[in-house]
C-alpha cells in the first residue's frame, strides 16, 4: 500500500530569521584544502560564517553556544562520516551555515561520507563513540554573545553535571549546591583541584566513567598537574577535607539535595515498522510517497532517485542515487527536517544522509539482503530452496586460526575440529552419555549436550553446543539449558555456550564430527527405543570435505530434491546416490562416505535426468522440484554491531555502541555482538543475573522482531569475561588478551586517588592568596598548589619529584638539552622524540630556562611561581 503526505514546503530551511548565503571564499577553500583523509577526528568550530579548525586539546568540548563540524575518517578503507553539531543555544545563522558546509565538504570529499546532524545532549552513538572518555559542554560561544573560556589555566570555578554510562556527557551548570541530585554525579572544577561527587543512588559504571572523564580534564586542560579526589554522597563525613574545599567553592549547603533524576526516554521509538519512502518536489512542495514497509529489499532503491528511510521513529536516513540530480541531493539534509517537522518527531531525531554505495552499516542491516557493488564471494554461507546452509569449501591453516583471530572469527572455526569431543543426550531431564560409535547422529526427538575441548598456547578451551531437536519436549529443551549450566560450574564457568537449533548447525559444529554428521528428522537415539519406520527416508547431503559435511533428513518427496545437491535414498529394497547436475566432485566424494554411515546396503549411482522408474516409485511419483542453478545465492556480507544490555538505570535497555573496541566490553553488563550468521552474548565478569537472563531473551525478541526478517534460529553464543574464543576476539580490533587481569577496578582506583592526604589539603584561602600574589595578570597558581602527579593505570603521566633548594623540578635529563623553539607552544605530536610534554623545562639549558623565566612565559610561569612560594617559606611569611 502506498500513500501520498504533502510536508514543509521545500522553502523551509533550517533559517528561519534570514537566510544564510556561503559562498566557498578563500578561507574556507584553505579548511577545505587541510581536510587529510588519514584515520581519525578533524573538528571545526563556525565563527562568523567561516569553519575554523579546533585543536585536538579541545576535542570533545562543545560550546553551547556554537555549531560543530566533526569528520571522522575510519582505518576500513578510508570510510567517512560528517557530523554537524548544534548546540542549544547556537543562531539559527550558524546552524544553516554549518549545514551548507557538510554538503560542501561531502562534495569534496568526493560525496562518499555518511552525513549526521547532531542535537546537543540527543547524539548518536556513533558520534559519542568518538570521545570515550566523555563529552563536556561549556557554557559561551560565538552566538550566543559569550567569549571562549580558556580553561586551560588555574583561575577555574565550573561545576559538571555528568549523565550516562556506556557514552557520559558532562553539561556546565550554575556552581550551586542546588545543582545538585542524589542520583547523578558532579564534578567540582577548582583548577588545581577537581572533585568528583557521586550521587548516592549512582551506580559504579557511572562512577567509573567520571572518574576517567576527570582525569580526562586533568589531562588534557591541566597538563597533569591537578588532584582529583571522590566524595560519596552518602557518606560525605568520610571526606572531610575535599567537603572543607567545596563549602569554600559552593557556600554552606542549607536544606536537603534534589532527588535523582529519571534518564530521558525521548529515544524510545514512535513507530513499530520501518518505512521507505520516495522523496520529490511538486511545485515547490516536498512530497513523500510510502514505497514499502519491512522486510526491505535492495531493489526498492533506484539510482535516479532519493529515498528517505523512517527506521521505526528513533532515527530518518536519506538515500541519494547517483544519478538523482544536483538540487535533490544538495537538499537532501532539508528534506529530512522537513520530514521529521511533518511527521511531528521531536527536532532532536537523529539524521543520517548517504550516497548510493557510501551506505552505513546500519542502513544496510534494515534491508534483508544487501550486496555492494563489485562485491567477490566472500566467507559467507549460500543457501538455496532447501533452507539448508550449504557451506563454501575453504581451505585454510589452523594455525593461522590460532594466530589471527580476525581470520577465526570471519570463518566461524576457531580450529579444525581436531580436539575432544564429548557428548551426552538428555534422558528423563538428566544426562547419558551417548556411546561414541555414534557420535554425530541426532535425532530430532532429542537434546543433546556437546562439549568440545581444545588447546591454544597450552591453555585448555572449552565450547559447549546446547543442540536442541525440533520435536523434543519443552521439558527437555529446559533440561537441556539447566544442565549445560551444571556442566558450566563443573569447568569454572569457561566453556564458551552455544544454543544450536536443529538445521542451524555453526560451521565448527560440523567439523567436530569429521564430514559423518547426520541429522534425522524425528524419532530418538535413546537405547532400547524403536524408531517408526517408513517406507523410504531421504537425506541431502552437503560439503566439500570433512569439516564442512552433513546429511540432513527431508521428507522422502520429489519436490525436496535441489539440482546443486547430492541426495541419498534409502528404501527396504534398495539404495540411491542421486547426483544433481550442479554438485562437484569433492561433494560427490563426502556424499559417498556418509552415506555408509547412514545405510551399509550397497549404493546405485543415479545422475540426474537418468533415474529409473523405481527411484520415483520410491518418492512417491516424479514432480517438479528445484533444478533453477540460479536459486543458489551467497549470503551478504554485514558489519557485526554491538550492543550493551543494562539495567543498572532502573530498566533493561539495549543501547548500540557504534565503532566499537574492545574497551567498549563493560565488565558490569552483558553485550550482544551481532555478526548476522551468529549472536554472541558477552557476559562481564559482574553482571548481575537478571541482565544475563534479560539479555538471553532480548537476543531472541532481537532476532524475531529484526526488520530485515531474520532468522530466529540463528545460533546464539554464550561468552564470559576472560574466556572469549578466537571467532568472537576476532571481530575487535587489537584485542588484547591480557586486558583482563591488568584492569583496575573502580574502587582501587577511588583509593589511589584518595591515598595521597597531602593532595587534598588544600586551603581554598591560601590558594586566592597565592594567586594575586604573582605578578602581571596571570592568575593560574601553577606550580606552587600543583600537587605531584601519580601514575595510574588510564593515565600516562610520571612522577615529579620537588626539591625545596631548586627552582627547577626533577628528574632533570642530563645531556638532553633542546632548542626552545622546538619546545613553546607546541602540542605533543610536534615534539621532538623522547620529550615529555608536561616537563620541556627539563629539557631546556640552564641559560634558556632563565631566559624564559625571565620574559614570563606562561608556560613556564608556573615555575617562577612555585620558586617565589617556596622562598616566601624561607622568609617565615606563611
Amino acid at each position: 500500500m502506498t500513500m501520498m503526505t504533502r510536508t514543509a514546503s521545500s522553502k523551509d530551511k533550517p533559517t528561519t530569521k534570514s537566510t544564510v548565503h556561503v559562498k566557498m571564499n578563500d578561507a574556507n577553500k584553505d579548511a577545505f584544502k587541510s581536510v587529510h583523509k588519514k584515520a581519525g577526528l578533524q573538528i571545526w568550530t563556525i565563527n562568523k560564517l567561516q569553519m575554523v579548525p579546533v585543536s585536538a586539546q579541545s576535542f570533545g568540548n562543545f560550546f553551547e553556544g556554537d555549531c560543530y563540524i566533526v569528520l571522522h575518517m575510519s582505518q576500513n578503507l578510508g570510510s567517512a562520516d560528517i557530523h554537524y553539531w548544534i548546540g542549544n543555544t547556537s543562531s539559527q545563522d550558524e546552524q544553516g551555515a554549518a549545514a551548507v558546509f557538510v554538503t560542501q565538504l561531502d562534495e569534496h570529499l568526493g560525496g562518499a561520507p555518511v552525513q549526521h546532524r547532531e542535537v546537543q545532549g540527543h547524539e548518536s552513538p556513533r558520534f559519542r563513540g568518538y570521545f570515550k572518555n566523555g563529552i563536556i559542554y561549556k557554557k559561551g560561544g560565538v552566538a550566543s554573545g559569550f567569549d571562549h573560556v580558556d580553561t586551560n589555566a588555574y583561575n577555574v570555578l565550573r561545576l559538571l553535571h555528568v549523565k550516562g554510562r556506556k557514552h557520559i556527557s558532562a553539561t556546565e551548570v550554575d556552581a550551586a549546591w542546588s545543582s545538585f541530585n542524589t542520583g547523578d554525579i558532579f564534578l567540582l572544577d577548582m583548577g588545581n583541584l577537581i572533585v568528583q561527587w557521586n550521587g548516592e543512588k549512582s551506580n559504579r559504571g557511572e562512577k567509573l566513567k567520571a572518574t576517567l572523564l576527570a582525569q580526562d580534564i586533568r589531562d588534557r586542560e591541566r597538563g597533569g598537574r591537578a588532584a582529583i579526589g571522590v566524595v560519596e554522597g552518602g557518606d560525605e563525613r568520610d571526606s572531610p577535607e575535599l567537603m572543607k574545599n567545596m563549602t569554600a567553592a559552593l557556600g554552606p549547603r542549607t536544606g536537603a539535595l534534589k532527588a535523582a533524576i529519571p534518564d530521558d526516554d525521548s529515544r524510545r521509538p514512535v513507530n513499530a515498522n520501518v518505512r521507505l519512502y520516495h522523496v520529490y518536489d511538486v511545485s515547490g512542495n516536498l512530497v513523500v510517497q510510502e514505497v514499502a514497509t519491512q522486510p526491505l529489499t535492495q531493489n526498492l532503491l533506484k539510482s535516479s532517485d532519493c529515498y528517505i528511510l523512517d527506521n521505526a521513529g528513533s532515527s530518518v536516513m536519506v538515500w541519494k542515487g547517483k544519478h538523482a540530480s544536483k538540487e535533490e541531493r544538495r537538499g537532501a539534509m532539508n528534506r529530512a527536517v522537513g520530514y521529521i517537522k511533518a511527521k511531528n518527531y521531536p527536532a532532536s531525531t537523529s539524521v543520517e544522509v548517504m550516497s548510493e554505495g557510501g551506505e552505513s552499516a546500519m542502513f544496510k542491516h534494515l534491508f534483508k539482503e544487501w550486496r555492494d557493488k563489485n562485491q567477490t564471494q566472500g566467507l559467507g554461507t549460500t543457501h538455496n530452496v532447501g533452507k539448508i546452509a550449504k557451506v563454501d569449501q575453504v581451505k585454510f591453516d589452523v594455525m593461522e586460526l590460532h594466530a589471527r583471530p580476525e581470520v577465526a572469527a570471519k570463518e566461524r572455526m576457531v580450529d579444525d575440529g581436531s580436539g575432544d569431543v564429548k557428548v551426552w543426550r538428555i534422558e528423563d531431564l538428566e544426562l547419558a552419555e551417548v556411546n561414541p560409535r555414534t557420535y554425530g547422529q541426532f535425532y530430532g526427538g532429542d537434546c543433546y549436550l556437546v562439549l568440545y575441548t581444545y588447546r591454544i598456547s597450552n591453555r585448555e578451551q572449552h565450547i559447549l553446543y546446547m543442540w536442541q531437536g525440533r520435536y523434543a519436549t519443552k521439558d527437555e529443551v529446559t533440561a537441556c539449558a539447566y544442565q549445560a549450566v551444571l556442566v558450566d560450574q563443573k569447568y569454572n564457568g569457561a566453556p564458551v555456550q552455544v544454543r544450536v537449533v536443529m538445521g542451524k548447525e555453526p560451521r565448527h559444529f560440523l567439523a567436530i564430527f569429521k564430514g559423518r554428521l547426520i541429522i534425522f528428522e524425528g524419532g530418538t537415539g535413546r537405547p532400547g527405543v524403536v524408531n517408526p519406520v517408513s517406507e523410504a527416508r531421504l537425506f541431502q547431503v552437503r560439503g566439500t570435505n570433512e569439516l564442512n559435511t552433513k546429511a540432513t533428513e527431508v521428507l522422502a518427496r520429489a519436490s525436496s530434491l535441489n539440482t546443486n545437491d547430492v541426495f541419498l535414498l534409502k528404501s527396504d529394497h534398495s539404495c540411491y546416490l542421486w547426483y544433481g547436475k550442479g554438485c562437484s566432485g569433492d561433494e560427490r566424494l563426502m556424499a559417498r562416505a556418509i552415506s555408509d554411515v547412514v545405510s551399509k546396503q550397497d549404493k546405485q549411482v543415479v545422475m540426474e535426468g537418468q533415474e529409473p522408474a523405481e527411484f520415483w516409485v520410491a518418492l512417491g511419483g516424479k514432480a517438479p522440484y528445484a533444478s533453477d542453478k540460479s536459486l543458489q545465492r551467497e549470503e551478504p556480507l554485514h558489519s557485526p554491531r554491538l550492543f550493551e544490555c543494562s539495567n543498572q538505570t532502573g530498566q533493561f535497555r539495549m543501547t548500540e555502541v557504534d565503532d566499537f573496541a574492545q574497551c567498549d566490553l563493560d565488565q558490569e553488563d552483558v553485550m550482544l555482538l551481532d555478526t548476522w550468521e551468529e549472536i554472541f552474548l558477552w557476559v562481564g565478569k559482574s553482571a548481575n543475573e537478571y541482565e544475563t537472563k534479560e539479555t538471553w531473551n532480548s537476543a531472541h525478541e532481537y532476532l524475531r522482531t529484526h526488520p530485515a526478517g531474520r532468522d530466529k534460529d540463528t545460533p546464539v553464543v554464550c561468552v564470559k569475561q576472560g574466556f572469549e574464543p578466537p571467532t568472537f576476539t576476532g571481530w575487535f580490533n587489537a584485542w588484547d588478551p591480557h586486558k583482563w587481569s591488568v584492569g583496575k577496578s573502580y574502587e582501587e582506583i577511588k583509593k589511589e586517588l584518595n591515598s595521597n592526604s597531602s593532595l587534598l589539603e588544600l586551603n581554598h584561602d591560601l590558594n586566592n592568596t597565592t594567586l594575586n600574589s604573582g605578578g602581571g595578570n596571570y592568575r593560574a597558581p601553577g606550580g606552587p598548589m600543583s600537587p605531584p602527579i601519580y601514575k595510574s593505570h588510564f593515565g600516562d603521566s610520571s612522577p615529579v619529584i620537588t626539591s625545596p633548594t631548586s627552582s627547577r623540578p626533577f628528574p632533570t635529563t642530563p645531556g638532553k638539552q633542546v632548542d626552545p623553539e622546538l619546545l613553546i607552544n607546541k602540542s605533543a605530536s610536534e615534539l621532538p622524540p623522547g620529550v615529555d610534554p608536561c616537563y620541556k623545562e627539563n629539557f631546556l639549558s640552564d641559560a634558556d630556562f632563565e631566559q624564559l623565566l625571565g620574559m614570563g612565559r606562561s608556560e613556564f610561569q608556573r615555575l617562577a611561581e612555585w620558586r617565589q612560594k617556596e622562598l616566601k617559606k624561607k622568609a617565615g611569611l606563611f
